[in-house]
């Protein structure tokens, strides 16, 4: 089984931020992959199981606010038995430029405090992450202020299909694997 976890904040306020490109991806697998299903309340989030390409997934939306993203992912992981390189964490990064999409099968958190805890939870920097480009926070303006602020209309319509690639990219890593994806989608 894989689990896509896609990181955010729950909540209307924080629907369309920066920070909940994650969500958003993951509601697009759920809308092509378990169209009809609802997600159920577990693991301190939502889940969801699909079928991604043949590849039984478990989609997954921690509702315990990005800082604590880690408890939700730990529990199903562990739950599911699920090993470290079968799960994706799929998040947000303004140290990339705006929709560009980044594979990466370790490394550090890079300042996305949601990976950090996942990371942190988990015990291991060795988790494949999806980062999607959110672009640096204009000059003058807080990281904070930046990811819970929303997309402007211009850059709308850059995310927009950037997120549906993303979304595409991590049901490719389902049915192939990280290698493949990151010559795939990593410009």
């Amino acid at each position: 089984m894989k689990l896509i976890v896609g990181l955010g904040n729950p909540g209307a306020q924080y629907e369309g931020t920066r920070h909940n490109v994650g969500f958003e991806v993951l509601a697009l697998l759920a809308k092509q992959f378990a169209a009809g299903i609802a997600p159920r309340a577990r693991f301190q989030g939502e889940v969801i199981e699909a079928t991604i390409h043949g590849q039984k997934s478990l989609l997954l939306t921690p509702l315990t606010y990005m800082n604590l993203s880690g408890a939700s992912v730990l529990a199903a992981r562990d739950f599911y038995k699920i090993e470290n390189q079968e799960i994706l964490i799929v998040c947000d990064d303004f140290q990339l430029p705006l929709a560009k999409l980044r594979f990466r099968a370790s490394g550090s958190a890079g300042g996305q405090n949601g990976l950090a805890d996942v990371i942190h939870r988990l015990g291991t920097e060795d988790i494949p992450r999806l980062r999607i480009g959110i672009g640096p926070p204009p000059p003058g303006r807080e990281a904070t202020g930046h990811v819970l602020g929303r997309f402007t209309k211009e850059e709308r319509l850059e995310i927009v299909p950037a997120l549906s690639l993303a979304a595409q990219g991590a049901a490719d890593w389902a049915l192939h694997d990280l290698k493949h994806c990151m010559n795939q989608y990593n410009a």
